[in-house]
């Protein structure tokens, strides 16, 4: 596949050889010298012979055309001598290496020798027996091969002879499976080199050879080759067109589909494809007929076993061969149809039908692309009829199921994803809408009503759709909506289910949709509510809706803008009513009442915390009143089915909604909570207990729940109770305990998965289970029962257990790829979205792709994660008896008659205790807990042991896992008696089932425990697992080279001395037949397809590459032959040895780049780019980006410009790919300044892109009017020309040519976007730059870029193109055109700016566009390109309406243009882009003058505006938790102050964006002294109601001096400055230089009159001050010497005396601490100043250094607080924490300055930091509380108060953590702090004297509490 790298140091040596003796043209090296051959041990010849041959294929692969002339003879000379060798004879590797001599000497020299070089391979093959071995006979059978394949073209004339012979040489090799497998290949490498001159009498008896032989053959490598060939037939010739042949070769493949091995059946798979690919024909069914010609004589001497009977239309005495034969032509319909009908018959097996799915992708794949975009309506016509609408499929749940699967991975990973194009899928979208949904109800008598099979089908190809059409799906999204509506009418759970899901994919991609989705829902279901005593199908509706609702619902918090919290709190209302008014009804109705309340409720869960803890004691009322204690058995016998029906189903429903609510609210599960939900749950188990047992179905008239039956409710309950118990555990570790003791859990739980007789088989099971000699496997059983198998474990996957931190676990023998469908046909369980209703809104962000398996199997799936979850947190008596339940269990004798449940038991309990060990190692979030005792250690070492060495390798793997994880667990004693006594068992046990799963355990315990202690074992691991390498078991010796590859992993260094030894062994094993699939014997190789050693052994090879690291430098030997196996792997035919090979070369390049052909490795990676395999093109793209890491120019250099369209059209395909995306910007971030107009030309190319599609699909309506460009500016005319070339892509006309999705062009805009940010910021330091001349040439091409964005039809790249134009506002709006001095850059582009505003105003616009929008509009303005404000046109206008809107008392009226702005939070999004705005405005007219004019007439109306943001801003920054009583709301408190908490981090984010712009406006009207500014500070303005924000009214403390809202403004200002965070577009030296600026201006008297000389104001401002003119710039420090010069002017003491004598001391301290900052600047600046200063210092008095500690202790809060932290502020915070805790707590130590407090204050801080993580706080709190309570005690009532005030607030952060720290207290303890907080005045009622007390309190800080009462 791919070029061979050529290393360096291989390199050096060919091209300066040692002076070698030159014998018959070519050096001595490249001679064989058979005698030194036959002198070396037996075990060292082949490695000998390996290293001679591969130094030879290298000769010969570097030789040009002239120099292998010159040496070809002795070349070919040599090669004959090899494949002559008796001993040792050519092995696999050698063969490989014959054959690529042979192609380079033949391929690029003369080809005069070809013929004899033919001749002589046919002599040898032809050779009497005894005369030639079958290994040199197989070695010149696949050189033959090779030799046609290279060549073939040119030895026509001996085709015949060739084939001939070869056929003849399959009898011979009965016994031999690999040399029958070289025959079938070369065979096919024949007829792939003659094709169709080829006589067609040796055609045909290929035909009949290849055919027999894949019915015929045991050994699976054999079957595919044959299929190969029979398929090089099909392509190669025209002999095989006919029907007839057709049918012949159908029934051989069909019992190829049926083999065992996979291999088999993708090559036949592969064949079928081929024939039915070739007889396409779109024209009609009728087919001419063509004269089949007399065959000749047959071939003689066929092996035996052919079965003549086959061919009896080609035999020459056949009377078929005389009649007229009918070309082979189908039709697309007619062609699949020859699948569906194989596929749908009862006989077909899972592995059949596993085949033919994975048939129809490759068809697909092989079909013009054009052909599947124009017939994706009879595509999907035949999936959806043909297959999931067959009574075969349906009556079958299994079948169905994985049906339905393998037609959404057709129709929307390989169709969708892979073959069409953005456009292909809209109209694949409209397909499925129109064609199928619409025909529901049935309208059109012509077109039937789709089945709902078909209707499932349909739904999930267009959720897919949806999905990766994302926001440009919105052109169809009216019509989807009405549709899905519709048909979640439909009478079917299952297709309402699916029609939810689709509907949460709809509003996820187009969230405008969200509320119209979510009212027609609710008012359908109220409306249905109301009918269902009367409608027939009301109930059925009206769970249709309410699932639709709730899933809708469920993404409120994932799309905040487009939410309505009115219609959350609707639709809460409307559930508490239903359950109310429940209880009125008749059983029936009262189920769907409460069926559909506990839906809604379930929905609105997932909004989260914020939501849920204000009515979080109503919902544990209505759960408690659901889940009562339940009555006695006796009393619940004599209840009738009805009413035992309802209520259970009454609690399967409230159940779904205390599990939603665990998912999503876990800090709100208290211990109070979580014991509550746990007597809930324990009252539901006693319930189940209650029902009694009833034999039989219920009767018909008695359900109350559609077609349930009562026993398939208690499985649901119990799979709820069983889910709600595990999350329960993981969300609350302290009330763990007493939710296990509660119940008896962990017995209930083991019953659930390991009883034999908790299982009532199916028909199919039973059938099988009565008799054990005919059962197999359990994986083959396909009844979704399994025998009770879990779900958990499918083949060598593993899924993870409810918070394990990895995904599912798949093991690397796990297929992968869309055309691999074994993994889901081949297993006993199949998941679906119907078993489970809730997981539609449990999936949070993350949309998985597993789907629910069903109830029966999830109470199995739920038992063992309630397992692995409590048995860890139990005592050691409740473990062992566990335990022993479990060994009894395992080896009850009930299991020996039924091996099916005695396999789901084995699986059961192997995953049970897996997942308990991950528990106890800490692998999970739940608490781990401890298995360490000895009895425990015993009971778990049984068990696994048992495992261990069971048959069925899924066991094994899950045991050889879980006893690494017992040792890592266990200590250092258990760990070594455990390694010797599985070295035992490997020595005197010789099962290979035992040896194998012993090994894996080996490499486990290794793996698990690590470090030193590993590392005492690893020599006898070592030993005992290389002598395992060499066992001639296949499965063994897989087994022992994986183990060693694990070990080497974890050994990392320490195995550096077992390299060597390890290297040779796996060199000779890869030149040994007995280790890969060309085996003589059949089982064998069957055993090497399926355990592939060449993969493992190229896995350990990189292993080995890790251990060495760097020093491979060093190890010349080592390191030549590791290039050598490499090479081997490059060239292999296994996709996963190739993919091994490449991760190998990623890590060689890491360590040692100069030992590897740079140019080489790269074209390797550039060729894998593009590889059909996932992993293999993942692997290429990692290795690309570590490259480009390095030196992105370099790598571009050597790849060529191929490599640039090859990332771009990877991006086309994948574009969330995250590691195609950072190549990229590691590229750009490399080179944006030097290359800047490359990069603007290739983000344009990007643009603009096109793709060839031959499209012949309906008009595409394109975006609204309101957002068409207006065409009447002529400079806009040719913008809009281009503009309209890029709509054509999404407007569905027909054209050859499609852009890139726009995923891709919008990454594109976004690297221009960042490359013009870049630009920006150098161009500001450096004028001159050349970046941004460059980018100044290269403007209308960015201006003509965000055009065409601006006005695309897609949002988010309208919304980038609106950015990238304010970008270049902001760069080039004052720059002079370089032509016309006296005219700027940018006028010539006014017409084009303003038509890119057009569309964001127009009614399809969005809150992001039109927030956009509005900033573009400003940023126009402000910059002065027009100056004439009756010019500025509809650009001022859009600005001056959207105020006008937003300043209405109304909020329903909120616009932009024609845009409607309907949810609150949208509408403040877009109040703050306006206001900032027009504050940027303001600023901006203090320097243009011109602005005044625009400004003036509307400030009077801003400036109460923006300082109502400003409050509101400082409200949502400071306050802890808006809405934190979990108390009812009241009755007149409106919806955004009761949900305002849930509201609270998505409003701040816009306030955050525009804060600075205001406070920067009102302080340049302070600047002009502007006296509405000052009213409005004083809140003299009205600001009642004003744009839906209230005024602070008169509760306000207000004091005298300060204007009334300083303090919001200074707190602000002081608090961005400590945080110091930027923004994306500012740096931080440039925000804090611009919050300083604006600081200036408000510390000025008219505004903070005297309150900042308060003393804690004034301390703390100081300090800021200190910090910044210490760490900052020159800038920076100026403006803080500036204003410590202006308060040292405005200092009180300036203006009255007689008040400057009441306080001189504490004003001469401020003077001093404002002249030192000057004075700390100054010195900073002044070098012989500082000197001076500091050889003075020591003549000071201790006074002079006053403050100094108060600086370090600020700069230590702020580097304890800062947020977020990177791993370096971690490791401060680890160094800090001890060292400040000890300096606290040791009075001893001296704290002149008192910063003591400030410290405690500091730690406490931090402490309430880290509330989000339970651990980290209880651990801390754990630490800080007898810190505190130790000063308290030290020093008396003095810091009384202080403590009780941090104590609370330490309280106040985790009340769970601080309690549960209190109550391991001692009593003497608990007793002094609750006396310290009393005595602090902090726990009772707030007294008279507290007035006073507050005075002490910092100002700042009682002023953030304004507008609180």
């Amino acid at each position: 596949m791919s070029t061979a790298h050529q290393t360096t140091s291989t390199t050096n040596g060919d091209s300066n050889p040692p002076r070698d003796i030159e014998k018959n043209g070519i050096s001595s090296r490249f001679q064989l010298d058979i005698k030194r051959l036959h002198s070396l041990p037996s075990e060292q010849q082949d490695l000998y012979l390996f290293t001679f041959v591969s130094d030879l294929e290298r000769y010969a692969k570097k030789l040009d055309h002239d120099e292998i002339c010159s040496v070809q003879t002795s070349l070919v000379r040599e090669l004959f001598q090899v494949i002559d060798l008796s001993s040792p004879a050519p092995a696999r590797v050698i063969r490989n290496n014959l054959g690529r001599c042979f192609a380079h000497i033949l391929g690029k020299g003369d080809r005069k020798p070809l013929y004899d070089t033919i001749n002589h391979l046919l002599a040898i093959i032809n050779a009497g027996k005894g005369e030639k071995e079958l290994q040199n006979r197989h070695a010149a059978v696949y050189c033959l091969g090779e030799v046609y394949k290279t060549a073939g073209d040119s030895a026509i004339t001996l085709s015949n002879v060739t084939c001939s012979g070869l056929i003849r040489l399959l009898k011979s090799a009965q016994n031999h499976a690999g040399l029958r497998a070289a025959i079938a290949k070369s065979l096919g490498n024949v007829v792939v080199a003659v094709r169709g001159a080829l006589d067609e009498t040796v055609a045909r008896d290929i035909w009949k050879s290849a055919r027999s032989v894949a019915s015929n053959d045991k050994a699976g490598l054999v079957q595919a080759r044959a299929c190969g060939t029979l398929e090089a037939l099909i392509k190669g010739t025209d002999h095989f067109d006919t029907t007839s042949d057709f049918d012949i070769l159908k029934t051989v493949l069909w019992k190829v589909f049926d083999s065992p091995i996979p291999a088999a059946r993708h090559a036949a798979a592969a064949c079928l494809a081929a024939v039915l690919v070739k007889s396409h024909s779109e024209r009609a069914s009728a087919k001419p007929t063509i004269k089949v010609k007399k065959p000749k004589k047959s071939l003689k001497n066929l092996p035996a076993g052919f079965d003549e009977g086959e061919e009896d239309g080609s035999r020459p005495s056949s009377p078929s061969a005389k009649r007229n034969a009918t070309l082979l032509e189908f039709t697309l319909p007619e062609l699949l149809k020859q699948l569906s009908a194989q596929y749908i018959r009862t006989t077909t097996s899972s592995k059949a039908r596993a085949t033919i799915a994975r048939c129809y992708v490759i068809i697909l794949r092989n079909l013009d692309i054009s052909l599947v975009e124009r017939s994706y309506s009879q595509i999907l016509d035949h999936l959806l009829t043909e297959l999931l609408s067959s009574p075969s499929v349906g009556y079958d749940r299994h079948r169905l199921l994985v049906t339905r699967k393998m037609v959404k991975r057709i129709l929307a990973d390989c169709i969708g994803n892979q073959i069409l194009g953005e456009t292909g899928r809209l109209n694949a979208a409209k397909t499925v809408i129109n064609d199928v949904l619409k025909n529901y109800p049935q309208v059109i008598k012509e077109r039937p009503e789709p089945s709902k099979h078909a209707l499932v089908g349909a739904l999930d190809a267009l959720a897919s759709l949806t999905k990766s059409l994302g926001t440009a799906f919105a052109a169809v999204a009216e019509s989807c909506r009405d549709t899905l509506l519709q048909v979640i009418e439909h009478p079917s759970y299952t297709v309402q289910i699916h029609v939810s899901h689709c509907l949460r994919a709809f509003v996820l991609a187009c969230p405008q949709q969200l509320l119209a989705c979510a009212s027609i829902c609710m008012n359908n279901t109220n409306r249905e509510l109301g009918q269902l005593s009367e409608g027939r199908h009301s109930a059925r509706r009206c769970v249709g809706f309410a699932n639709g609702l709730a899933a809708v619902l469920s993404i409120s918090s994932l799309r905040p803008l487009y939410s309505s919290l009115e219609i959350s709190a609707r639709v809460l209302s409307i559930a508490t009513d239903l359950l109310k008014s429940s209880g009125q009804s008749e059983l029936r109705v009262a189920g769907t009442q409460v069926q559909v309340a506990w839906i809604f409720i379930g929905g609105l869960m997932a909004l989260g915390p914020n939501f849920v803890k204000i009515h979080l004691p109503q919902l544990l009322l209505l759960w408690r009143n659901a889940l009562p204690r339940p009555l006695t058995k006796e009393n619940a016998g004599q209840r009738p089915t009805a009413e035992i029906s309802y209520l259970t189903h009454v609690r399967e429903c409230t159940l779904g909604s205390i599990l939603s609510f665990l998912e999503f609210n876990g800090r709100l599960v208290t211990t109070d909570v979580s014991k509550r939900i746990a007597m809930m749950l324990h009252n539901t188990m006693e319930f189940l207990e209650s029902i009694p047992e009833r034999k039989g179905s219920d009767d018909l008239s008695t359900k109350s729940s559609f077609s349930m039956q009562t026993q398939d409710l208690i499985l649901m309950v119990r799979r709820r109770v069983l889910q709600c118990y595990t999350k329960l555990i993981n969300s609350s570790p302290l009330a763990s305990g007493d939710v296990l003791t509660q119940s008896n859990l962990l017995n209930l739980a083991v019953t659930m998965f390991a009883d034999p007789d908790n299982y009532r088989a199916g028909s199919l099971g039973a059938s099988i289970a009565t008799s054990a000699a005919s059962f197999d496997s359990i994986w083959d059983i396909a009844d979704n029962s399994g025998y009770g198998i879990s779900g958990l474990v499918k083949r060598w996957s593993i899924k993870p257990l409810p918070g394990e931190q990895a995904h599912a676990r798949r093991h690397w023998l796990a297929l992968d790829g869309i055309e691999d469908f074994d993994e889901e046909f081949l297993t006993p369980i199949c998941g679906a979205r119907e078993h489970d209703s809730i997981s539609l809104h449990l999936q949070g962000r993350q949309e998985s792709n597993e789907l629910p398996d069903p109830p029966a199997t999830e109470v199995v799936n739920a038992a063992i994660a309630l397992f692995a979850s409590a048995l860890p947190l139990q005592s050691a008596k409740v473990q062992e008896a566990v335990l022993e339940q479990l060994t009894s269990y395992v080896l009850s004798p009930v299991l020996q008659r039924d091996p099916g449940r005695k396999a789901a038991v084995t699986v059961n309990t192997a995953m049970a205790l897996l997942g308990a060990l991950k528990v106890a190692v800490g692998e999970t979030a739940a608490e781990q807990g401890d298995l360490r005792h000895p009895a425990i250690e015993q009971c778990l070492q049984d068990i696994l042991r048992m495992l261990l060495i069971d048959h069925d390798p899924y066991v094994r793997n899950l045991a050889y896992e879980a006893l690494g994880k017992l040792c890592n667990s266990s200590g250092n004693a258990f760990t070594t008696n455990e390694v010797n006594d599985l070295i035992d068992i490997i020595v005197t046990n010789r099962d290979p089932s035992a040896r194998a799963g012993c090994a894996m355990a080996l490499g486990s315990i290794h793996t698990s425990v690590g470090g030193m202690a590993a590392g005492l074992h690893l020599k006898n691991i070592h030993g005992i697992l290389l002598s395992l390498c060499s066992d001639p078991n296949p499965v063994v010796h897989f087994c022992a080279i994986e183990a060693l590859s694990d070990v080497a992993e974890s050994a990392g260094l320490a195995f550096s001395g077992y390299v060597a030894s390890t290297l040779g062994l796996l060199a000779q094993l890869w030149t040994c037949d007995s280790h890969n699939e060309e085996s003589a014997l059949a089982g064998t190789s069957n055993s090497e397809l399926e355990l592939p050693t060449r993969v493992v052994i190229a896995h350990s090879i990189d292993s080995l590459v890790n251990v060495l690291g760097p020093d491979i430098q060093d190890l010349k030997k080592a390191r030549d032959l590791m290039f050598r196996l490499l090479e081997e792997f490059d060239v292999d035919v296994t996709q996963k040895v190739q993919s091994e090979s490449l991760r190998c070369w990623e890590h060689i390049n890491l360590y040692d780049s100069k030992h590897i052909d740079l140019a080489r490795y790269i074209s390797q990676l550039q060729e894998n780019l593009d590889s059909s395999d996932e992993q293999i093109r993942e692997i290429a793209i990692d290795g690309l980006y570590s490259l480009m890491r390095r030196d992105a120019e370099q790598v571009l250099q050597l790849a060529g410009d191929t490599l640039e369209d090859q990332i771009w059209l990877g991006l086309n395909q994948n574009p969330e790919h995250e590691c195609l995306q950072n190549i990229v910007l590691t590229w750009l971030g490399q080179s944006s300044l030097t290359e800047a107009g490359a990069w603007i030309s290739r983000c344009q190319r990007v643009l603009t892109r096109t793709t060839l599609r031959t499209l012949d699909v309906p008009p595409t309506p394109g975006v609204k009017a309101s957002a068409a460009p207006d065409l009447q500016d002529e400079e806009v005319a040719g913008f809009a020309a281009s503009e309209n070339k890029e709509q054509e892509s999404s407007s569905g006309e027909s054209t050859g040519q499609e852009l890139l999705c726009w995923q891709a062009r919008s990454f594109a805009l976004q690297c221009l976007h960042d490359l013009v940010a870049i630009i920006g910021k150098d161009r500001d330091v450096n004028p001159d730059s050349v970046a941004g001349h460059a980018l100044q040439q290269r403007i209308s091409d960015v201006v003509r870029i965000a055009f065409l964005a601006s006005t695309s039809s897609v949002v988010e790249l309208r919304v980038k193109g609106l950015r990238l134009i304010d970008q270049i506002l902001v760069i080039f709006g004052t720059t002079p055109d370089p032509d016309f001095s006296e005219a700027l850059l940018l006028e010539q582009y006014q017409a084009q700016i303003s038509s890119a505003l057009t569309p964001a105003f127009g009614a399809d616009s969005s809150p992001e566009l039109a927030s956009a929008a509005v900033s573009v509009c400003a940023t126009f303005i402000a910059t002065g390109l027009v100056t004439d404000v009756d010019r500025m046109g509809r650009i001022l206008k859009f600005l001056v309406a959207a105020l006008e809107s937003f300043t209405k008392n109304d909020p329903h009226d909120a616009a932009v243009g024609d845009f409607k702005v309907q949810s609150s939070n949208a509408q403040t999004m877009v109040r703050m882009a306006v206001l900032s705005a027009w504050a940027e405005l303001q600023v901006a007219s203090t320097e243009q003058e011109y602005l005044v004019k625009v400004v003036e007439p509307y400030v009077a109306r801003l400036t109460p505006l923006w300082v109502a943001s400003l409050q509101e801003f400082a409200r949502l920054r400071f306050e802890p938790d808006i809405s934190s009583s979990t108390g009812p709301a009241r009755a007149d408190e409106s919806l955004d102050v009761i949900y305002a908490a849930m509201n609270r981090q998505t409003l701040l984010k816009f306030y955050q964006d525009s804060w600075l712009k205001l406070v920067d406006a009102i302080a340049s009207l302070i600047d002009q002294d502007s006296e509405f500014v000052f009213n409005a500070l004083d809140g003299k303005v009205s600001l009642t109601h004003v744009n839906g924000l209230k005024s602070p009214g008169a509760n306000i403390n207000y004091r005298a001096e300060p204007v009334a809202f300083f303090f919001v403004l200074f707190g602000i200002a002081v608090e961005a400055l400590v945080t110091r965070g930027g923004n994306d577009s500012t740096s931080p030296e440039a925000q804090t230089l611009s919050i300083l600026s604006a600081l200036k201006k408000i510390l000025r008297p008219s505004v903070s009159g005297n309150a900042i000389f308060r003393d804690v104001v004034f301390s703390e401002t100081i300090e800021l001050f200190d910090r910044l003119a210490l760490t900052e710039g020159l800038s920076v420090q100026t403006v803080v010497v500036d204003i410590a010069r202006n308060l040292c002017l405005m200092h009180p003491t300036a203006n009255d005396e007689q008040e400057a004598e009441d306080h001189l001391s504490e004003d001469i301290e401020q003077l001093f601490q404002l002249t030192r900052i000057i004075v700390l600047v100054l010195a900073s600046l002044l070098p012989n100043l500082a000197e001076r200063s500091s050889a003075s210092r020591l003549l000071l008095t201790e006074d002079a250094d006053v403050g100094l500690a108060k600086v370090a202790a600020n700069c230590l809060r702020s580097l304890l607080l800062v947020v977020p932290k990177s791993p370096t502020d971690e490791a401060v915070s680890r160094y800090l924490f001890p060292r400040l805790v000890i300096f606290v707590s040791d009075q001893s130590q001296g704290d002149p300055e008192n910063v003591r407090s400030l410290v405690a204050h500091t730690l406490i801080s931090f402490a309430t930091s880290l509330a989000a993580d339970f651990t980290r706080i209880i651990a801390v709190s754990s630490v800080l509380i007898p810190m505190m309570l130790t000063r308290a005690s030290a020093n008396g009532q003095l810091v009384y108060k202080e403590t009780a005030t941090r104590l609370l607030e330490l309280a106040g952060a985790e009340q769970t953590a601080f309690r549960s720290v209190v109550a391991k207290m001692t009593p003497e303890q608990r007793t002094f702090m609750e006396n310290v907080i009393r005595e602090g005045g902090l726990g009772g009622r707030k007294d008279a004297g507290q007035d006073e007390r507050e005075e002490s309190e910092p100002s700042i800080a009682l002023k953030f509490n304004f507008g609180s009462k």
